[in-house]
């Protein structure tokens, strides 16, 4: 008998080449037969380590819903991580609302029972947040890229998908999240607020075997929406402590006061603006219990702890002190 067939999207994405991974591994732990089929979806050729995670690999563009036609066919799982989040709106659009629109089609159309689609915590716009559960707060995305993700996660609940909405997603891969932190310590070189906002992350190792687990596991998880962090949060003072620890950040040696952070910010112009720095710096976090219960997947070592096992790909991501 076979394993269950999962079709995963965006599969060779930050996120999606480690549910990629942590998938082919639990396909080479299952008894003969048993560990998932797993077709994965993306727009380009995968790279040639990416070629043998995979039983079938499918080009598909979101952004052309013809191209996704059949795509869910015989499929017990679809995951559905893709996205767009880029600043221009019609292309954040087209494929974050009305390609999910199209995949969803597809799912209901093939009879797909089991949907899981990867969302964001930033449709909850500025903060402060704290401990909020998701039906605590009402959504004000401030980007084209949150507002469409809110729009698309509409679709997904429509077809009876298990929403994600992870807070910053850290490890191998990251892009975003510590070298926005790199700068901001270069244009405010300090504790910002004292260090002391906490923020909901997850290790992207450790998001990945969650997913994996609603994708696998019996019964499934409810339609809904979940928050999807580490159910500790991290207090920003000493995830840049530990990231100086591994020679990623230089030292943080002095606290300054919230307004002095701002106004050293905006008398040294760059890339991340006043909202993205309270997103780092202030107060961010949401109960994320409630998915991992339902998984019935450990958390795992908190995200900080698990900071050396990217050192190296940080240190080549932003210049080392």
């Amino acid at each position: 008998m076979s394993g269950p067939r999962v079709v995963l999207t965006g599969a060779t994405g930050f996120i999606g080449s480690a549910v990629l991974r942590e998938l082919a591994s639990r396909r080479g732990r299952a008894d003969s037969g048993r560990g998932p089929h797993i077709t994965a979806v993306a727009r380009r050729r995968p790279p040639q380590a990416h070629q043998d995670l995979a039983d079938t690999w499918v080009t598909a563009d979101l952004s052309r819903p013809d191209t996704l036609r059949g795509l869910c066919e015989g499929a017990d799982v679809l995951l559905h991580l893709a996205c767009a989040l880029g600043p221009d709106p019609a292309a954040c659009a087209a494929v974050n609302v009305h390609g999910t629109a199209a995949l969803m089609r597809q799912a209901r159309r093939a009879g797909t029972p089991r949907v899981v689609h990867l969302s964001t915590a930033a449709v909850y716009g500025p903060g402060p947040h704290r401990g909020a559960d998701v039906h605590d707060l009402v959504p004000a995305p401030a980007s084209a890229a949150s507002r469409t993700r809110l729009a698309g996660e509409a679709c997904a609940l429509a077809a009876g998908a298990t929403v994600l909405r992870p807070g910053l997603v850290l490890g191998r891969g990251d892009r975003w999240v510590v070298p926005a932190l790199s700068e901001l310590l270069a244009r405010v070189p300090a504790r910002w607020d004292g260090g002391r906002g906490l923020l909901s992350a997850v290790d992207v190792t450790g998001l990945a075997r969650l997913i994996a687990c609603l994708a696998l596991a019996t019964p499934r998880a409810p339609a809904g929406v979940f928050h999807a962090s580490h159910p500790e949060p991290v207090r920003c003072g000493d995830l840049l402590a530990a990231l100086a620890a591994h020679r990623v950040l230089p030292v943080a040696d002095r606290d300054l006061p919230w307004e002095q952070c701002l106004e050293r910010l905006h008398a040294t112009p760059g890339r991340i603006s006043e909202r993205q720095f309270a997103l780092l710096a202030r107060d961010h976090w949401y109960r994320s219990e409630r998915i991992w219960e339902l998984a019935r997947c450990a958390p795992g070592p908190a995200p900080v702890e698990l900071l050396g096992e990217a050192a190296d790909w940080y240190r080549g991501e932003v210049a080392a002190p």
